[in-house]
């Protein structure tokens, strides 16, 4: 992507790790189309990953926050705000870890206690985002607010567990703040709904490699990239989706429409 699309747009992106991140993704698109934007992720998660390296690629700084927390995120907008010059016109929320996926407990088994870990970081942290946001007054009017969220809201993947439960109410969440701060502020809210992709959260997914390949097969332009899901998130920041709010976005191929592929029947 060539078009600065973005010139003069500033924003924070949550949730970079590594460069199989699409968050990672985004921050190189992003950059690419002109904006300028912090980094931000968990304390935890910043001593796993590289995310420093793509700070210096991108020429922004890396600003520690955990997003399940008020206070965290206040600071985060401040910084954020201050090293960028003015308000916000874009956030990316690119957020999802369930301690009962990462150990292995079966549905019919699940810890109540990690349950609601798993809906406090991956939903409930959208909510602190885009609330606290308003009450620092970090956003410019017409400003675009994006969670990466999956199919699995809607329909049943057995090894998904309880995140399917936490993208469930993370798209509830965009829809029903979208409209609080679209008539008061003037901004939007969607969610991205990905194909399968090599993420490291999403390979922690017990049988993800069978699953990524069905998928392939069933969509009839195939499983949709990282870095394409990037490009797609870059336009959703960008003035040519200003009245896009409140929907759930698919970007998957067309999976999410395709009751059975050729494919898939002649495997069969």
């Amino acid at each position: 992507m060539d078009y600065k699309i973005l010139e003069h747009k500033k924003g924070i992106i949550f949730g970079a790790l590594d460069e199989s991140s699409i968050a990672w993704k985004v921050a190189e698109k992003a950059k690419q189309a002109g904006a300028e934007f912090t980094l931000t992720n968990a304390p935890v998660a910043l001593r796993m990953g590289k995310i420093n390296e793509l700070a210096e690629k991108c020429d922004t700084v890396v600003i520690p926050a955990d997003a399940t927390s008020a206070e965290d995120l206040e600071n985060l907008y401040k910084v954020s705000m201050e090293k960028l010059g003015g308000k916000l016109d874009f956030v990316l929320h690119s957020i999802g870890m369930s301690p009962n996926v990462r150990k292995g407990k079966d549905y019919l088994g699940l810890n109540y206690d990690f349950f609601l870990k798993t809906i406090d970081i991956s939903a409930l942290s959208l909510h602190k985002t885009v609330q606290t946001g308003i009450k620092c007054n970090a956003f410019n009017e017409w400003g675009s607010i994006l969670a990466l969220t999956y199919i699995a809201a809607q329909r049943s993947f057995p090894g998904y567990g309880d995140m399917a439960e936490a993208k469930s109410l993370l798209e509830s969440l965009a829809r029903s703040l979208g409209y609080h701060i679209g008539t008061k502020h003037n901004l939007r809210i969607n969610t991205v709904s990905q194909s399968p992709t090599f993420t490291t959260a999403g390979s922690g997914v017990p049988g993800f490699d069978k699953f990524f390949s069905y998928a392939d097969k069933m969509s009839p332009l195939g499983n949709a990239t990282a870095d394409e899901c990037a490009n797609f998130c870059v336009m959703l920041f960008s003035d040519y989706t200003k009245k896009v709010t409140m929907q759930n976005l698919f970007h998957d191929g067309g999976f999410s429409s395709t009751g059975v592929s050729q494919d898939i029947v002649e495997s069969l």
